[in-house]
């Protein structure tokens, strides 16, 4: 399987990344839940990924929905 760069954001805390999740499976926003890569530390152990192409409208979807988020990374992926 090739690596692809993909837009990685992380929270403050579990209950921030579980807060994402729900509202993006209720909006059909593409991404998912998976553990904080070990290339990057974050104060909550999970982060949403989805590819770049899509990172303009997660951005505009966190900002719409007062979603609380740490940080955003760009990582190559599987």
């Amino acid at each position: 399987m090739a690596r692809e760069e993909k837009l990685v954001i992380t929270f403050k805390n579990t209950t921030g990344a579980i807060a994402m999740e729900r509202k993006c499976k209720e909006n059909q926003i593409p991404g998912r839940l998976i553990p904080v890569p070990r290339s990057i530390s974050a104060s909550c152990g999970l982060c949403w990924v989805c590819r770049t192409e899509e990172e303009d409208k997660v951005r505009v979807f966190i900002r719409e929905n007062d979603l609380e988020t740490e940080s955003e990374y760009h990582l190559e992926l599987m």
